[in-house]
């Protein structure tokens, strides 16, 4: 395209020099080439207004074909006059030329960067002040960082591998992978939830004996925390405690049996000692309490409940 269009410039050019040294060896005068080029006896009328898109495109330009010429040049030439005559066929096929428009510049193509699926899901829980597990399912190594020191690596997770970590305080974490990074929430950790269910039916009665609450589970307490094993149980009241079991959910189940006197005569001296634990219906009323603190976050909870007897045995 580049040698096409300098061919076509050659061949204007060419031709404007011929012609205009044709004119000058023909009248010899001091003209402007735009006055040659629109007398009606120079050239046929089709050429003239080629000719003067031409000049008017070059002048557009700023080039200037003013010309002085020696007025004593009188002689015509007869092999500018062949000149001539082949510069109108030339210029015969040149007018309905259009100059080829400028090629844009090729954009460099710039190569798509291969975008790499969160080898963590997003949609995984991490949760503060206790441990969390990771698996990367993707083909790099994972690794998790502080957002508030990205400097500071809490885990690498080679891939198909899964990985135990540790958090705090941080309300979410980076996942870097390749040259792509994620963000993870983290969620806080709760505290625990203890629930106290009272599983018999003796201390509805009228009369209630310590001998038969000491034999059976009076209350049942469940805890419910997302990470048990970091809980630390306590109690406090007249009490025996078994446990922990484990229900359905995983959560750790207490079984609660009062503990009192094991004898009518121990009874008796707990009586001596307690006899203001005595209700105004004639029952008596013991409490204890279960105390559930978090060692990793320090979340505390206690709740209790209220044992009722009337005597030692029937």
């Amino acid at each position: 395209m580049i040698n096409k269009n300098r061919d076509s410039k050659f061949i204007i050019y060419q031709v404007l020099y011929i012609f205009v040294i044709t004119v000058l060896a023909l009248k010899g005068a001091d003209l402007d080439l735009r006055r040659v080029s629109l007398a009606e006896n120079t050239v046929s009328k089709s050429v003239r207004d080629s000719l003067i898109a031409v000049l008017d495109s070059l002048y557009s330009l700023g080039i200037d074909f003013s010309i002085k010429i020696d007025p004593n040049v009188v002689v015509e030439n007869e092999k500018m006059r062949e000149q001539l005559a082949d510069l109108t066929k030339r210029l015969e096929t040149l007018k309905d030329y259009v100059p080829p428009s400028k090629e844009e510049p090729k954009k460099e193509k710039v190569e798509e960067q291969t975008l790499l699926q969160s080898p963590i899901s997003v949609k995984q829980t991490f949760i503060q002040y206790t441990w969390n597990m990771a698996r990367n399912t993707g083909s790099v190594p994972a690794t998790i960082i502080d957002p508030r020191n990205p400097n500071a690596v809490i885990a690498t997770i080679p891939p198909g591998q899964d990985k135990k970590f540790d958090l705090t305080d941080q309300t979410e974490v980076i996942i870097r992978f390749g040259t792509q990074e994620d963000r993870i929430k983290v969620l806080p950790n709760k505290p625990p939830d203890v629930k106290i269910e009272r599983v018999t039916t003796k201390m509805n009665s009228s009369d209630i004996y310590v001998q038969e609450l000491q034999r059976i589970t009076v209350f049942k307490v469940t805890i419910v925390d997302q990470r048990p094993d970091q809980l630390k149980v306590s109690w406090i009241g007249p009490i025996a405690v078994n446990g922990p079991t484990k229900d359905s959910d995983g959560n750790p189940v207490y079984n609660v049996t009062l503990k009192i006197a094991s004898t009518a005569s121990a009874f008796d001296n707990w009586l001596d000692k307690n006899g203001s634990l005595r209700e105004s219906d004639g029952r008596y009323k013991v409490n204890f309490f279960c105390t559930v603190v978090d060692e990793r976050s320090k979340d505390r909870v206690q709740v209790g409940d209220s044992f009722f007897f009337t005597d030692f045995s029937k």
